[in-house]
């Protein structure tokens, strides 16, 4: 309680009993994390593109550990002196180093995170502006630390769910080009050799490799530029605009990412709301936070209507964004005078079926990926089978 810090080592069953051990002890738990050859398997791989970056993970540790040594009441400078030590970022130990510094000057803690925006959201600035505020910047932590978790938690699930799809594609991709590539001109070369004409499958088949072998350039160089098109299209306002309601349009993808903007909107806000935010700022940086730009467009009518008086639930409703159940759980939290408990039901339910919607998707992509690979490697597989019989029907 003295504000030193203690580094050891415990053996608990988990995470819980061993915080409970060192509040017997008299010590103040600020991170707890498996040690010695469990640390270095559970460690993440540190690419080399991606030094000098903070993680969410980064900002996750930042946050549930200045909430802790918050609510203990220690003084925010010394709180941020402890927590600039355990940071394992050196990036975030120099940005915590100079959040410290602009503290010391006399500015808010909320105007010196202002100054990192990559790092420190808009929705994290303005809940920790109102937490000190309203003298309750430990509650207000604790709170960012739930939405940041369920949001890193949200994405782990989507990127998990990815991996097998994109190995599997991956796979049968490369498949594909050795084939072409390097076995079938050892059939030409066969044929060629014996003075016969290849069968019309093997025919095609030397076509594509011939193309691959010899103008594999001018394919990467094609992919390059209509992938850089696609980005310069996508990054002006009317492309970005068009990209993001036909990606709503799609099947089954569509419903998906519609449900991802209206927990992320919901989480937001309710966060904000919670922490003593403004309703009129709160919907302005949502806007701001919101993926598809057809959707945050829906946001200005929405806003319009509460300076107009008509109050959150009329307006979203009119949007036609929101789904039905949504729209209840809103008009009862607005009635009831608890919106923003509402809005975090609300993101809770719909990131559920985000997730149960990705499943259905993968169920879907899967066999259909396994199913296309399997008919073109197939095809291949039995050119090179008729290429074979007829070498065999030719008389010795």
């Amino acid at each position: 309680m003295d504000g030193k810090i203690i580094e050891s080592s415990m053996e608990a069953a988990d995470e819980g009993s061993l915080s409970g051990k060192l509040q017997e002890m008299g010590l103040l738990p600020i991170h707890i994390g498996a040690s010695g050859r469990d640390s270095m398997l559970r460690r993440e791989m540190e690419w080399p593109w991606k030094k000098g970056k903070v993680k969410t993970k980064d900002l996750l540790i930042f946050t549930q550990e200045l909430r802790t040594l918050t609510h203990a009441g220690f003084p925010l400078d010394r709180c941020l002196t402890i927590v600039a030590q355990l940071a394992e970022n050196p990036t975030m130990t120099e940005i915590v180093r100079d959040v410290l510094k602009e503290v010391k000057t006399g500015k808010s803690f909320s105007e010196g995170l202002a100054k990192y925006p990559d790092i420190f959201p808009k929705v994290y600035v303005s809940m920790v502006k109102a937490g000190e505020a309203g003298g309750a910047l430990d509650e207000v932590l604790g709170r960012l630390s739930e939405f940041i978790s369920s949001k890193e938690e949200l994405r782990s699930s989507i990127v998990s769910s990815l991996i097998y799809p994109t190995l599997l594609s991956l796979v049968g991709i490369s498949s594909v080009i050795v084939l072409t590539v390097f076995v079938v001109p050892r059939f030409v070369t066969i044929f060629s050799d014996m003075g016969m004409d290849l069968p019309l499958p093997m025919m095609v088949l030397n076509g594509v490799s011939q193309a691959l072998s010899g103008f594999w350039w001018l394919i990467i160089a094609a992919i390059i530029t209509a992938g850089y098109a696609a980005k310069r299209y996508r990054d002006s306002e009317e492309g970005r605009m068009k990209w993001d309601m036909k990606m709503l349009e799609i099947p089954l993808l569509g419903g998906v990412l519609r449900k991802v903007e209206v927990a992320r909107f919901s989480r937001t806000l309710g966060m904000l709301l919670r922490g003593g935010a403004p309703l009129l700022q709160s919907m302005t940086i949502v806007r701001e936070i919101i993926g598809n730009q057809s959707i945050a467009k829906m946001i200005e009518p929405i806003r319009s209507g509460i300076k107009k008086g008509e109050g959150i639930a009329q307006p979203m409703r009119q949007s036609g964004v929101f789904p039905p159940l949504a729209m209840h759980l809103i008009e009862v939290g607005e009635e009831s005078g608890r919106l923003d408990d509402m809005l975090i039901q609300v993101a809770d339910t719909y990131d559920v079926e985000v997730r149960n919607g990705i499943k259905n998707l993968i169920s879907f992509f899967e066999p259909a990926i396994i199913l296309f690979m399997g008919l073109v490697i197939g095809t291949i597989v039995v050119s090179m089978l008729l290429a074979v019989f007829s070498l065999n029907e030719v008389p010795m």
